[in-house]
């Protein structure tokens, strides 16, 4: 299932940067690159649901999504460099994009690897894991998700109100990226160190 993710992730990606941006093609984006999100998001579960995956899957998902991440934004980069008559400026978002993007999946994953091999002295419960706090908490963080950005290529046929939404975008990563960032490395420094001789 993570190969065939895989398949349409990146035949979107080469589609948008191969062809000039119209309305077809971002549907024809738009679509591949939802369909291969659902199957990323469905071949954990599935794994879990046959009785767990294995480490190598879980190897494999992970360097799909490493991969996949800054190819979709440097695609977006290249389409606007060669098909979009914009300032120059425009080409820094999806630059950014990609640093930012690439930065907050790689400091998940070690956030993760870090709290499992290092458990923390007491454990202090996220905010907002219960009712309406949850919800406005998953409201706030919604243009961060990549199922948003993915919705996103539909405009890709009109360039202005498609470079404004993915900035807009962008913009939210980066604000997260600023917030989120100090909170984790002062939550790893809460973590225990390795025992001595371990």
């Amino acid at each position: 299932m993570t190969i065939t993710s895989a398949v349409f992730t990146f035949g979107g990606i080469v589609a948008l940067a191969a062809a000039p941006p119209s309305l077809p093609l971002g549907v024809l984006v738009g679509l591949a690159l939802l369909l291969g999100y659902a199957l990323d998001s469905a071949d954990g579960q599935l794994a879990r649901l046959r009785g767990g995956g294995n480490p190598a899957g879980e190897w494999l998902d992970h360097v799909v999504d490493s991969a996949k991440i800054p190819a979709l934004h440097l695609a977006v980069l290249l389409s606007t460099f060669r098909f979009a008559e914009v300032p120059d400026p425009w080409l820094l978002v999806p630059l950014g994009f990609a640093i930012t993007e690439s930065v907050l999946f790689f400091a998940m994953i070690l956030n993760d690897q870090l709290r499992r091999a290092h458990p923390s002295d007491s454990s202090s419960p996220e905010t907002g894991n219960s009712g309406t706090t949850g919800v406005k908490r998953s409201l706030l963080v919604a243009p961060t998700d990549y199922g948003v950005l993915c919705l996103c290529f539909f405009l890709l046929g009109e360039t202005i109100p498609f470079l404004t939404v993915y900035t807009v975008l962008f913009a939210a990563h980066l604000g997260f990226a600023c917030l989120a960032l100090p909170k984790w490395f002062s939550e790893m420094g809460a973590l225990r160190p390795p025992e001595p001789g371990r």
